[in-house]
């Protein structure tokens, strides 16, 4: 199983594929077992099929310095449970789950399960085309989803197989292109949401097995929908059973205690400069690209990752060998990590969360940049969440809040999220940050949802967000769907589906996401009014769009904007419509061009702006 290269790449750091390797694999006889403990003077597996028996099946030391224990268990089957019993030099003791297991019990149960994941998948349409969906020219509409609390039946949460009827229908209906899954990585604390990972290639059994995950993957290829999965290589939980202390030292983790220990998240925090620890993370981020066909790698907590200090006060860090708070040899995991993946996964994406000013997130490694695909834009969400939520009196003396991001937008390659890290821990949900009366709130989240869809940059929406839920999010919780019900939050929901389809049907709001070319300010500087209007535009110069938006609730009656264009403006978003639940204040279906210079362009049209509203303008050929 293990070749003498295998080991080479191993040591080295480079081996992306460890999981061909490394953990349980099923032969007719029997099952094939190999883990890393190099510091372990005896490593047996113990489980179901030798009732767990510690003595009964010893795995051999390999004489090659790989530190790889291996062995051959005749009679195990698919379905066993197992462990791995280490003991160290120092006489440490444990029983460990497999860090390659590809299945574990259900938590709080923790053993590993031996599992074969064969599967005949019938999406290879989208995979054969993907690269179209994929492009960073491309729509990027995310719809992101925690599996357990999406929708449940009573108090129990829906299974893969149903989410693969109910989620993958709705996610069609809205017009999403791609679903974000929080991390379905196994974890044993529920409330973590899979951000405290101890089963790197294994998605949680809380809602079944790798096949039936596969197939919620499937199906929604079969309709054109992508899938990004959060994946967390920053750090990992303590639980006794997983990676922490493995071999009865410091194995995946750092030894020294200022670098091993988040104080965020009272977790250990992965030793990158240990090649067999990276090989194990890059083998992680590629298997679910492999074996499970995802689309993208969302990287959680970069900014933990690039920094020593990070979270830290002076005195509890270590600086690099220049005396530097960069976290050297993570930075040097981080660009491996991407050129593996876009390597072998050209038609894939990388994302990162990264929430500081580090540069050149999303520039290729050749040119110096860390090489991601795309970079969470918290700075924007930052900003425009603090506007929204000023009474719109006060707004006009925060004008640069919703204007000032265009200064960067184009300086990485932008994801625009409302993420569920927004509506928890007492944040409140998307609509209870609005301000005002009932009214004014569905309007302000009417008109942050339009903004947000215009604005340079993919679009990321939480779920429950696309229909105003009141309440914040809750994991124990499903989503409050009869809402529904009432025709202001189905209003809310129905803008989400039209501002999904424009999108898509203009190229002006989506190809250019990242470049200065597809957009241009046409007024920035009324902030007595709160108004600000763009163009955006499409590489060709065929389509553009026209945003204005009006941040107050006081109706702007011949409010003129200069047009590059003169002719017939159609009106495509209207974020006061009646059928949205709005006011419908203003019901034209477009205006027409008056030889009017204005705003430095020639032509100009004369709108009424409706109060708390944004407004999409087509400029009609015909």
């Amino acid at each position: 199983m293990i070749s003498d290269y295998d080991v080479y790449l191993f040591k080295e750091g480079t081996h992306c594929k460890l999981y061909e390797k490394l953990g349980a694999h099923l032969f007719e006889e029997g099952v094939y077992f190999a883990v890393w403990a190099p510091n372990a003077t005896y490593v047996s597996v113990v489980g179901s099929f030798n009732n767990w028996d510690r003595g009964a099946n010893p795995l051999r030391k390999r004489e090659d310095a790989s530190g790889i224990w291996e062995g051959f268990v005749k009679g195990a089957r698919a379905g066993d449970l197992y462990k791995y019993f280490v003991v160290s030099k120092s006489g440490y003791t444990a029983e460990k789950s497999d860090p390659f297991g590809f299945l574990f019990e259900v938590p709080p149960k923790t053993a590993s399960v031996v599992w074969d994941l064969s599967y005949t998948w019938n999406d290879h349409v989208w995979m054969q085309n993907r690269y179209l969906s994929n492009s960073l020219n491309a729509p990027w509409l995310i719809y992101e989803v925690h599996l357990g609390s999406w929708k449940k039946k009573g108090w129990e949460s829906l299974g893969y197989r149903e989410l693969a009827q109910e989620l993958v229908q709705y996610a069609k209906y809205m017009g999403f292109t791609h679903v974000e899954f929080l991390p379905v990585m196994e974890h044993p604390f529920y409330g973590s949401w899979g951000y405290q990972t101890t089963g790197y290639f294994a998605p949680t059994s809380r809602y079944g097995t790798p096949q039936d995950f596969m197939y919620l993957i499937d199906r929604l290829h079969q309709e054109g929908i992508g899938v990004i999965l959060d994946w967390v290589p920053s750090h990992f939980p303590t639980d006794g059973h997983a990676l922490a202390y493995f071999d009865g030292t410091h194995l995946y983790e750092y030894e020294d205690y200022r670098k091993r220990y988040h104080p965020d998240w009272h977790s250990y925090i992965f030793d990158y400069s240990k090649p067999e620890v990276r090989s194990f993370l890059l083998s992680s981020a590629h298997f679910w690209l492999e074996k499970y066909h995802a689309d993208a790698i969302r990287v959680d907590a970069v900014a933990s990752m690039l920094y020593l200090d990070y979270s830290r006060k002076p005195g509890e860090w270590t600086p690099n060998i220049y005396g530097g708070r960069e976290n050297l040899e993570a930075i040097e995991f981080i660009k491996k990590l991407n050129e593996c993946l876009y390597r072998d996964f050209p038609d894939t994406q990388t994302i990162a969360e990264e929430s500081t000013a580090w540069p050149m997130v999303t520039r290729p490694t050749y040119v110096g940049g860390l090489g991601f695909g795309m970079k969470w834009n918290m700075g924007w969400m930052h900003d425009t969440l603090f506007y929204f939520s000023k009474d719109p009196i006060y707004r006009k003396y925060h004008h640069d809040k919703i204007t000032f991001s265009i200064w960067y937008a184009f300086s990485e390659n932008f994801v625009l999220p409302l993420s569920h890290d927004e509506v928890v821990h007492g944040k409140g949900s998307l609509i209870n940050k609005m301000p005002g009366d009932w009214w004014q709130k569905f309007a302000n989240l009417r008109l942050l949802l339009t903004y947000m869809y215009a604005h340079p940059g993919k679009k990321l929406l939480f779920m429950g967000g696309e229909f105003g839920q009141w309440d914040e999010w809750n994991h124990d919780r499903g989503l409050d769907w009869f809402l529904l019900e009432y025709p202001t939050h189905r209003g809310v929901q129905m803008l989400v589906r039209d501002l999904n389809r424009v999108v898509k049907e203009n190229p002006a709001l989506y190809e250019l996401d990242f470049s200065p070319e597809g957009f241009e300010w046409v007024d920035f500087s009324d902030s007595d009014q709160s108004v600000i209007s763009f163009l955006r535009k499409d590489r060709q110069g065929n389509n553009m769009i026209l945003a204005v938006f009006n941040f107050t609730p006081v109706p702007r009656h011949n409010y003129r904007i200069g047009v590059p264009e003169k002719g017939y403006w159609k009106v495509i978003i209207n974020s006061d419509s009646t059928k949205y639940g709005g006011s419908g204040y203003q019901d034209s279906e477009g205006f027409h061009t008056e030889p009017i210079a204005f705003h430095s362009r020639p032509y100009s049209v004369s709108l009424v702006l409706p109060p708390l509203a944004g407004l999409y303008l087509r400029r009609d050929p015909s």
